[in-house]
C-alpha cells in the first residue's frame, strides 16, 4: 500500500503522544495527509517524539505502571494503596495474575502501535529545509532502534509474539493476514540482534548538542543488544523444560528443547563488544574521590543516581531526560514526617542483602553481623556524604539498632532506617510508633523502611524542595556485571570475570573477591552483586525472571520491623518493642507467573494466538 496517500485516521491512536497532540490540535484528524505531515518540519519531529512515547520511565514506570520494583523483591508497599492507582502491581504481589489482568503499559497492544508508527516514519520522512538528508539518516537510525527495543521488552515478558518485521499491514487487510500466530521466540531474537548491531553502525555514540541527550546512540543499540542476548542465555529462556512444549498454531516449538552454552558465549561477545565501544566513546564508570585521592564510595553511589550526563555522569548510557511527576515520585520514597507519602519502602530481605563494610554478607560468621543490641558511639568514616548525621563523615549515630552498624556504603545510601539522619529536618528519622515518620495508617513505613536510592539529600517535600535528576535505564555497571556473568557460564576461567566484578565492588567500596571460586560460588556472587548494586532501578525482578528463581524470592512470608512497636527496644519477649523480625506479610508467585499472559481479549479476537503456559 502506498501510506503517502492514505488520510491520517491513525492519527487518532497517536493522542496519548505528547509530542504529537501539538500537531493534531491544528486541524481535524481526517484532514492531515502523510504528505501534510512529511512535508512539515515541526510535524515531522513531533512524529518522531510520538515513536519515542513508548520509552518507559525508569522513575513511574518502573514503581507504578510496569511495577517492576513491586512486583521483585526490592519495594513493598501497603495492600492499601491498591484503590489509588497501584491495583494491577499489587495484584501481582499476591498471586493473582492471569489473563484479564490490567496492566497499564499493556505492551501488547502499545508497543506495536509505536512500532506501526515508526514503520510509517521510515517509509515518509526525507529531506526538508532544515532537515538535511544527514538529519534524515540519523532520525531513521533512531527509529530502527525504537523498533527493536520495542520488540525486545515485548519478548522479556511476553516471550513469543506474532513478529512481522517492516510490515504495515494494510488497513483494508484480511483476517487471515491480520490474525497471525507468534513467532519462535529465538527467531525475534535473532532479528534484534543482527538489527541492533547494523543500526550501531549508523549512530552516534555521543550527540555533540547536550540537548539531544536521550536521543538514540550507537551505545544505547550495543546495550539493548546485549541485553537481549543475556535473556536469551538465561534459565528462563534457554532449555526450560516448562516451556518445551509450548507450540504456536502452526505447530513449530516456540522454544528450543535443549539447553544451548553458545547463547552465554554469544551474550559475553555482545557484552564485551558493548564495554567495549562505550568506554572508546568516553562512557565509564561514574566515580567521586576523597581529599586524600580515594575512591569516595558513598558520594560515587550516591550521585551516579542524581548527575547528569552533561555533568559528566558518563556511566549513563540509556536515559530518559523527561520523567512525568517527577516530584511525586520523590515524595512517595520518603517519610511523612517530612512531608513524604511514607507507606512505600524496601524490603526487609534488601536490607539483609547488603553485605557488612567488609565485604562479607550478613550470614558469614566472620562478617561481624548482630542483630542484638544498640551502638554506643557514632560511626565515622573518609566520606564527603553527608546522609548519615549532622557532621560529615558519620555514617551512623550513637544509638543505631546493630542491624544497620557497619555494613557497606551502598547500604546507607539506599535505605532509611529508623535512627538515619533526615538532614533536612535536622534529626533522625523515628519509625517507632509515637515518633514523627510513622503512625498507623497506611501512609507510615509497614515493615520499617522507607527508600533513600535515587533521592537527593536535599529533597525536602514538606517545604516543597525538588531537584531535577535524570531517569536511567541502562547503565555501564550493567554491562560489566553482564558480561561477569555471560563469560561464568562460557569460559568459567576467564580472568575478566574477577575483573568486572571487582571493578564494581572497588567503587562500592568494598573488598575485592579472589581467585580460586568454583563457578557456582562465582554465579552466586554475581547475582548478589546485581541485587545489590541495582536495587530499586528496575533490573532485579526481570534478573528474577530469567534466573528462573522466583518460588525461592517471591513466594514466601516477608518480615520486617515490628510496625505497631512503640518501644526502642530488641527484647523479642516484649510484644511492643520495634526492633524484632516480625511477619508483615505473604508473597505469592508460581511458575506460571514468570511469562505475561497473552491479554485475554487478544485471545478472543485472534484465534490463532496460543496461551501461555500454566494460563
Amino acid at each position: 500500500m502506498k501510506t503517502t496517500n492514505i488520510i491520517i485516521l491513525v492519527a487518532t491512536t497517536l493522542l496519548t503522544f505528547t509530542g504529537c497532540k501539538k500537531y493534531l490540535d491544528k486541524m481535524p484528524d481526517d484532514q492531515l495527509t502523510m504528505e501534510m505531515i512529511f512535508n512539515d518540519k515541526i510535524r515531522t519531529e513531533d512524529w518522531l517524539a510520538g515513536v519515542y512515547s513508548g520509552v518507559p520511565s525508569p522513575m513511574w514506570g518502573y514503581f507504578k505502571d510496569q511495577g517492576f520494583n513491586i512486583m521483585g523483591d526490592d519495594i513493598t508497599i501497603p495492600a492499601e494503596w491498591s484503590p489509588f492507582g497501584w491495583k494491577n502491581v499489587y495484584a501481582y504481589t499476591v498471586g493473582d495474575w492471569n489473563p484479564s489482568s490490567g496492566w497499564n503499559p499493556y505492551y501488547w497492544i502499545e508497543l506495536p502501535k509505536r512500532i506501526r508508527s515508526g514503520l510509517i516514519f521510515l517509509e515518509n520522512v526525507k529531506p526538508l529545509p532544515g532537515v538535511t538528508a544527514e538529519d534524515v539518516e540519523v532520525m531513521k537510525g533512531q527509529v530502527r532502534f525504537l523498533i527493536a527495543y520495542y520488540y525486545s521488552l515485548m519478548i522479556e515478558l511476553y516471550g513469543p509474539i506474532p513478529f512481522k518485521p517492516g510490515v504495515i499491514e494494510a488497513v483494508d487487510a484480511s483476517a487471515a493476514e491480520l490474525m497471525t500466530t507468534q513467532s519462535p521466540y529465538d527467531v525475534i531474537v535473532d532479528w534484534i540482534d543482527t538489527e541492533l548491531k547494523d543500526v550501531a553502525g549508523k549512530l552516534p555514540a555521543v550527540y555533540s548538542d547536550q540537548h539531544d541527550w536521550g536521543k538514540a546512540t550507537s551505545i544505547m543499540a550495543l546495550a539493548i543488544r546485549a541485553r537481549t542476548l543475556l535473556f536469551a542465555a538465561s534459565p528462563l529462556f534457554n532449555g526450560n523444560p516448562d516451556l518445551q512444549n509450548w507450540k504456536n498454531a502452526d505447530g513449530e516449538n516456540m522454544f528450543k528443547q535443549s539447553y544451548d552454552v553458545a547463547k552465554w558465549a554469544k551474550a559475553a561477545a555482545a557484552c564485551k563488544e558493548l564495554i567495549d565501544a562505550a568506554e572508546s566513546a568516553g562512557y565509564g564508570l561514574y566515580y567521586e574521590y576523597n581529599a586524600d585521592g580515594s575512591i569516595d564510595p558513598f558520594m560515587s553511589y550516591y550521585n551516579l543516581s542524581l548527575r547528569k550526563f552533561s555533568d559528566g555522569n558518563k556511566e549513563i548510557i540509556f536515559g530518559r531526560p523527561d520523567n512525568p511527576d517527577l516530584n511525586s515520585w520523590l515524595a512517595h520514597h520518603l517519610p511523612i514526617g517530612i512531608g513524604g507519602n511514607g507507606g512505600m519502602g524496601v524490603t526487609q530481605e534488601l536490607v539483609d542483602a547488603f553485605y557488612m563494610k567488609n565485604g562479607l554478607s550478613i550470614g558469614d560468621p566472620n562478617s561481624g553481623y548482630t542483630e542484638s543490641g544498640f551502638s554506643t558511639q557514632d560511626e565515622i568514616r573518609t566520606t564527603k556524604w553527608t546522609g548519615g548525621g549532622p557532621n560529615t563523615g558519620v555514617v551512623t549515630t550513637a544509638g543505631t539498632y546493630n542491624m544497620y552498624v557497619n555494613r557497606e556504603p551502598r547500604f546507607y545510601v539506599s535505605v532509611i532506617f529508623d535512627g538515619a539522619w533526615l538532614g533536612v529536618d535536622k534529626r533522625k528519622a523515628e519509625f517507632v510508633q509515637g515518633g514523627r515518620d510513622t503512625r498507623l495508617t497506611f501512609d507510615a513505613p509497614q515493615n520499617g523502611y522507607n527508600v533513600r536510592k535515587a533521592v537527593s539529600l536535599d529533597v525536602f517535600p514538606r517545604e516543597n524542595r525538588y531537584n531535577y535528576q535524570p531517569g536511567i535505564l541502562y547503565r555501564l555497571a550493567e554491562a560489566y556485571l553482564s558480561y561477569a556473568e555471560a563469560l561464568n557460564e562460557s569460559d568459567p576461567d576467564n580472568p575478566d570475570i574477577l575483573k568486572y566484578v571487582n571493578l564494581i565492588r572497588e567503587r562500592a567500596g568494598i573488598p575485592s573477591l579472589t581467585a580460586g571460586m568454583s563457578q557456582a560460588q562465582m554465579r552466586e556472587a554475581i547475582r548478589k552483586e546485581r541485587q545489590i548494586e541495582f536495587n530499586c532501578e528496575g533490573i532485579r525482578f526481570n534478573d528474577i525472571r530469567r534466573w528462573k528463581i522466583g518460588e525461592e524470592t517471591l513466594n514466601r512470608q516477608l518480615f520486617g520491623m515490628n510496625f505497631t512497636g512503640s518501644v526502642r527496644s530488641d527484647d523479642s519477649g516484649n510484644p511492643n518493642a520495634f526492633f524484632k523480625r516480625t511477619f508483615y506479610k505473604n508473597r505469592i508467585f508460581n511458575k506460571k507467573m514468570y511469562l505475561w499472559p497473552v491479554p485475554q481479549a487478544q485471545m478472543d479476537i485472534n484465534p490463532n494466538l496460543v496461551q501461555a503456559p500454566g494460563y
